[in-house]
């Protein structure tokens, strides 16, 4: 039982004024030691970042990074969104640090991660905070521990899977999008993992757009008018047409080739898509003699 006189004691606004005081430098040594002793806690945003930088601190410790995906999380702690959030009060912070560097106002600081604290993660992992996505870099992170190991850079995806990223995936990825890499990124790929771009060859070959296939349909569509002199076409009939040579940018035609089209298919669709279809379509298939009922 507590003692008749501190009952309803208001210790809630007590503590308030505490905090107040000892925010200002208004507080005695001796008053500090005695709370802090009763386990005092003057800043709530300080336990806050101390428990995540601690729960942080683990979490590298355990996977040899501070990359980690927004979902991870350390004892109940959630790294990754706690990480996604100094990430973005450390690109503020940037921001605000070059608009004072160009002589520019700065209104305020809030939301920025400070200086000091910014260097507690860099300790942890320099390259916590890359300029591109994260799991871009910890993907390059565990490619190159995986390349330390003394096995060879993965090429094919589903071979090398760690952390639940598939490595030989990334590094086709890399080779193949090349050119949308940063010229930072290409050098570190480059020079660090011996990744080089695909060559033409490698690439795939692009997919035919929608716009593509509707028009090679016509003109096999227009094939088929010219011989028979009319497009009732068969509902399994395959219409064969010799695409033409195009030029490749040298002045030099590409091969021809013969593209097979389930074209009495690709009637029947049209005729029971003529609602959705635009007027220019349909005058197109009209002009050949497309019957529409």
């Amino acid at each position: 039982m507590w003692p008749a006189p501190l009952h309803d004691f208001p210790l809630g606004q007590w503590i308030a004024d505490a905090r107040r005081s000892h925010a200002r430098g208004n507080m005695d040594q001796d008053r500090i030691l005695q709370l802090e002793k009763l386990g005092m806690i003057w800043s709530h945003y300080d336990v806050a970042w101390e428990q995540g930088l601690t729960a942080a601190r683990a979490w590298a410790a355990e996977n040899g990074h501070l990359l980690a995906p927004h979902n991870a999380t350390h004892q109940g702690i959630k790294v990754g969104t706690w990480l996604k959030n100094q990430r973005a009060a450390t690109r503020r912070a940037l921001e605000l640090e070059q608009r004072q560097t160009e002589g520019l106002p700065v209104q305020s600081w809030s939301g920025a991660l400070p200086a000091e604290r910014r260097e507690q993660l860099e300790d942890i992992d320099p390259a916590w905070c890359p300029a591109w996505p994260v799991a871009w870099q910890r993907c390059f992170h565990l490619v190159r521990h995986h390349l330390n190991t003394g096995a060879t850079l993965p090429t094919t995806p589903g071979n090398v899977v760690h952390q639940g990223e598939d490595l030989g995936h990334w590094v086709r990825t890399q080779c193949l999008q090349w050119d949308k890499l940063s010229g930072v990124q290409q050098w570190m790929c480059e020079h660090v993992l011996g990744i080089t771009p695909a060559s033409e060859n490698e690439k795939p070959k692009p997919r035919t757009s929608q716009a593509d296939k509707w028009a090679l349909h016509l003109t096999a569509a227009q094939q088929f008018y010219e011989r028979e002199g009319h497009l009732q076409v068969p509902r399994k009939h395959v219409e064969t047409i010799t695409t033409s040579g195009r030029s490749d940018g040298d002045g030099e035609n590409q091969e021809q080739r013969d593209v097979q089209l389930k074209l009495g298919a690709w009637i029947g669709n049209q005729r029971s898509r003529a609602a959705t279809l635009t007027p220019e379509r349909i005058e197109q298939l009209t002009t050949i003699a497309m019957r529409w009922t």
